[in-house]
């Protein structure tokens, strides 16, 4: 999509945010380059504050290509904001509900009209203790496979730095910077054609995730975790432990 038909509402949308995202964000952009020029594609995107999509929207705006990402439908109901998601395109997710596949749908769409879907892969704020990239659901493999766009990996770091995981107050002090760093298409070719099966849709999910890791591990100069932290396993182990302890 060219900087000709982003809209109005983008614009709009576009204005009320980045005076404030300049103000308080330095910007280290790199890999635009990567960003594709023209066609359908998907960007994947670590996720580890809650300012973090308002930063990276500000990011891709500036390549002319504007994302669609997939939000919480409750956010499209709620007055202006929801006036603001609905005009910019955004994809409601109803998590769930029997409406829960009409966003891959969508987002299927989106991309085979040859725009950009931003997809948080994990589906949530990172709970990994160091805010690596955990373990991801399989919507973006599943989209990625049924269309065969460009899988982009994107890295971004300086967000949370301002605006922590669940804080409630920003760190506005020294002046925080936002890093992104784009890499090239994820090569799932030989991925293409085959039966799209869980274990499939786990593998292709575990090889877009460790490129958007590795992504990090050279913005934040730190090695590659040995393993993504699982959150539903950590909450389990929690749970069994808390169990054992109540038993004594």
């Amino acid at each position: 999509m060219s900087r000709r038909r982003i809209g109005f509402w983008y614009r709009l949308a576009a204005a009320i945010a980045k005076p404030p995202l300049i103000v308080l964000l330095k910007r280290d952009w790199k890999g635009a380059e990567h960003i594709p020029a023209d066609g359908g594609f998907i960007t994947a995107v670590n996720h580890n504050s809650h300012l973090d999509p308002f930063a990276y929207a500000h990011f891709q705006y500036n390549t002319g290509r504007v994302p669609r990402f997939l939000a919480k439908h409750g956010l499209f109901t709620k007055g202006f904001i929801g006036a603001v998601m609905r005009g910019t395109g955004q994809i409601p997710v109803y998590r769930e509900t029997s409406d829960a596949l009409s966003a891959f749908r969508a987002a299927i769409e989106a991309v085979e009209r040859g725009e950009c879907v931003a997809f948080y892969p994990e589906g949530t704020l990172t709970r990994d203790p160091g805010l690596w990239p955990m373990t991801a659901k399989t919507g973006v493999a599943r989209v990625a496979l049924q269309t065969k766009c460009p899988v982009i990996p994107v890295a971004q770091w300086g967000a949370n730095l301002l605006l922590p995981p669940y804080a409630k107050k920003p760190n506005l002090f020294p002046r925080k910077t936002h890093h992104v760093l784009v890499g090239p298409p994820v090569d799932l070719a030989r991925y293409y054609g085959l039966d799209i099966t869980p274990e499939l849709l786990r593998e292709v999910t575990e090889v877009i995730m460790a490129a958007i890791t590795e992504l990090l591990s050279e913005l934040r100069g730190e090695p590659v975790p040995t393993a993504a932290y699982d959150h539903r396993k950590a909450r389990a182990e929690q749970r069994r432990k808390a169990a054992e302890e109540g038993s004594k």
